[in-house]
């Protein structure tokens, strides 16, 4: 696998196109601090790790609305391993002008452009989340 954030990107997405109410995916520390930024945010539920005895798997338990429609809008990666991009401290993007989130991989550790913004810093841009 090339891209493991892409692979975990859509695996969320299809899995609410499909009406699951959870998803696995496989563990990474990077991908753990999505899900727990995910589930701040409001975007899913809970998520939970459990260990196979290998790398282990992350269980993410999906939210919907009262008409059964996903809170997760779009998901969308944004830097790719063909093409990394990176934004300063300044240059962090919004999503939907702040209604959404934007994930960030920075030197201090993986956090929304909110956060990003308030300790002026920048990093790679991995995702868009509304």
């Amino acid at each position: 696998m090339n891209d493991p954030i892409a692979d975990f990107i859509t695996r969320i997405r299809n899995a609410q196109t499909a009406g699951h109410r959870k998803v696995d995916v496989p563990a990474s520390k990077l991908k753990r601090a999505m899900a727990k930024i995910l589930v701040d945010k409001g975007y899913i539920s809970k998520f939970i790790n459990i260990e196979d005895g290998k790398q282990g798997v992350i269980r993410m338990f999906l939210k919907y609305d009262s008409y059964g429609l996903p809170v997760i809008r779009d998901l969308k990666r944004y830097s790719k391993p063909g093409l990394r991009k990176y934004a300063g401290a300044v240059d962090v993007p919004r999503a939907q002008n702040g209604l959404g989130v934007v994930i960030l991989s920075t030197s201090k550790g993986v956090m929304t452009d909110k956060e990003a913004r308030k300790l002026n810093v920048g990093g790679e841009v991995l995702c868009t989340v509304y």
